[in-house]
C-alpha cells in the first residue's frame, strides 16, 4: 500500500542518458524533457541545463500565479513576456547567484495602480520565488506600459 501511495505522488522519473544528458518524464502527462550540462561545465549545451530550468521555472511560476490573480480580478495578462537571465558563480561551489526577471506587458493596455499591485504581489509570492534559497538574488523588473 505504501509503495502505491508513494508512486501516485511522484512527479517525474529521470533517466541518465550519458554524455551529461538526462531525460525526465512527467508522470501525469507523459511529457518528456531533456537536459544537458552547459558547455562551460563539460556538457553539450544543446538543451536546457538543470539550472536553466530553475531560472525558467521561476518565470513560469510567476506568470502562472499572476494568471490566477488576473483571472480572479479580470485583469488582462495575455501576451505578457518575461526575459530570464541566470547568473552562475563558483564560491566555493558552482551555483546560481542571481536570476534576473524582466517583465514586458502588452503595449496598449493601461493597468491601474491597484492592478499593478495585485499582479506584482502575486508574482513575488509564487512558490518557486519563495522556495529559492535566500542566497539566490532575485532581481525583478516590472516594465509596465506607459
Amino acid at each position: 500500500m505504501y509503495f502505491y501511495q508513494k508512486y501516485k505522488r511522484m512527479t517525474a522519473q529521470i533517466i541518465y542518458k550519458g554524455n551529461l544528458r538526462t531525460e525526465a518524464i512527467h508522470l501525469q502527462s507523459g511529457t518528456i524533457l531533456e537536459t544537458d550540462a552547459p558547455k562551460d561545465n563539460q556538457g553539450l549545451g544543446e538543451k536546457f541545463s538543470p539550472t536553466d530550468l530553475v531560472a525558467t521555472a521561476l518565470g513560469s511560476c510567476m506568470l502562472s500565479i499572476m494568471g490566477i490573480a488576473a483571472k480572479t480580478h479580470h485583469i488582462a495578462l495575455e501576451e505578457t513576456k518575461i526575459d530570464i537571465t541566470k547568473i552562475m558563480i563558483a564560491d566555493p561551489h558552482r551555483r546560481i547567484a542571481e536570476i534576473k526577471v524582466d517583465f514586458h506587458f502588452p503595449v496598449g493596455i493601461i493597468y491601474s495602480e491597484k492592478e499593478k499591485m495585485i499582479l506584482e504581489k502575486a508574482a513575488l509570492t509564487c512558490p518557486v520565488y519563495v522556495s529559492l534559497h535566500e542566497q539566490v538574488i532575485k532581481t525583478v523588473h516590472f516594465n509596465w506600459p506607459a
